[in-house]
């Protein structure tokens, strides 16, 4: 009896051992694209939601890390497709606005929710060529690590993933000549 108390209590030990995952926000599985969008990306931004502009919550400790590893992760992506034509005339930018990076507080399984604005900009005249919000979520099964902590984390990079995953599938039916709202000097020209 005295061998499985011991046994029992070193699993536990080490279970709760594991280590905390870093955020990663890179998005596995992204490959070229044989499609190419006929404009250059110039710049690339994510930045957090002012609390007004906010669909959910946002933890003050998102402030510091999650804008810098979005971008990244989707400047990462973006070379590997290799989507954007980078001797196009036209010139573009790529704006992401996190509007909520819901994260659980407690559970068995963790679920976080992410949504982001989206919005592609000719930084020519202005017109927003494509926006969109995505809304993602990051499931963990309890199973996953003993800890909430490291289930939590690996939750947020899961949701992270999956919502940049979805705009890059969006991204490749993108239309640059057809911009969603373009300004009345997008309008004029021919």
């Amino acid at each position: 009896m005295k061998k499985y108390f011991w046994v029992v209590l070193v699993a536990l030990f080490m279970t709760g051992c594991a280590s905390n995952p870093p955020l990663n926000f890179s998005v596995p599985n992204v490959g070229h694209v044989p499609t190419k969008i006929d404009a250059d990306m110039r710049s690339l931004t994510v930045s957090l939601a002012r609390p007004d502009e906010a669909t959910g919550k946002i933890p003050a400790a998102a402030q510091h890390e999650v804008p810098q590893m979005w971008q990244a992760a989707l400047t990462e992506a973006l070379n590997r497709m290799a989507i954007f034509t980078d001797d196009s005339a036209r010139k573009v930018s790529l704006s992401v606005k996190v509007l909520e990076l819901d994260v659980p507080a407690f559970g068995a399984s963790m679920t976080t929710r992410t949504t982001a604005r989206y919005e592609l900009i000719d930084r020519k005249d202005g017109s927003i060529i494509y926006t969109q919000d995505v809304s993602a979520a990051g499931v963990v099964p309890a199973g996953y690590a003993f800890a909430g902590v490291i289930r939590a984390r690996e939750s947020i990079n899961r949701s992270v993933q999956n919502n940049i995953g979805q705009f890059l599938q969006a991204l490749e039916t993108v239309d640059v000549s057809r911009p969603m709202f373009p300004t009345s000097e997008a309008a004029v020209s021919p």
